[in-house]
């Protein structure tokens, strides 16, 4: 069956398919949000355990593995709702894959050899990787300024004590994170509003 549009629905179709791969580029936000919250309480709360003596129990940053559940939930409805995957989408999975798994080796090498204050670096110099890489790719100037302060803060950290170095990270995971979380989901909502 063969259908005539005319040129105002031929130029309305086209309009549409290109909205709906620029929606297609922009994240939700959420991910970003979510992390950014995560690594931030975590931060904050191990700060104040050392500064004020307080033992809460457990370690907070059990958190961290406790927040995939809710990222595998998101990336799974997030692929739902696409219609194509593209190049910077299979890049931008190889990017974070690679970071987890970076950053679950840090966590085990500490685990082991008892570390953890003095892989705060580490840690700030493997933030900033994907969240610049990521910056690039999604053109997220906020993201880009953000890897740029886990750098600085890993150099920071260098010269300071744990409790300051917890107070670098969680202004990191504002900075890269959370901050453009909130931008890339201002910029979803948006482009949902236009459609």
């Amino acid at each position: 069956m063969e259908e005539n549009f005319s040129k105002e629905e031929s130029l309305k179709l086209i309009n549409e398919m290109i909205l709906k791969a620029k929606n297609s580029h922009y994240e939700s936000g959420i991910g970003p949000l979510l992390w950014g919250s995560v690594i931030f309480v975590c931060s904050i709360v191990s700060f104040i355990q050392l500064e004020y003596n307080i033992d809460i129990g457990f370690d907070i940053w059990w958190l961290t593995f406790i927040a995939v559940a809710p990222q595998v939930y998101i990336t799974i409805k997030s692929k739902e709702k696409k219609n194509f995957k593209g190049y910077n989408d299979t890049a931008m999975n190889y990017v974070w894959m690679t970071f987890a798994i970076s950053i679950a080796l840090l966590i085990h090498y500490n685990a082991h050899l008892n570390h953890s204050g003095e892989s705060v670096p580490l840690f700030l110099i493997l933030y900033g990787i994907p969240t610049i890489i990521t910056a690039g790719i999604k053109n997220c100037k906020p993201m880009l300024y953000g890897g740029i302060v886990c750098w600085l803060a890993a150099i920071i950290t260098v010269y300071t004590n744990l409790k300051t170095d917890l107070l670098l990270m969680a202004l990191s995971a504002l900075c890269a994170w959370f901050i453009p979380g909130i931008i890339l989901r201002r910029r979803y909502l948006k482009l949902l509003q236009k459609q």
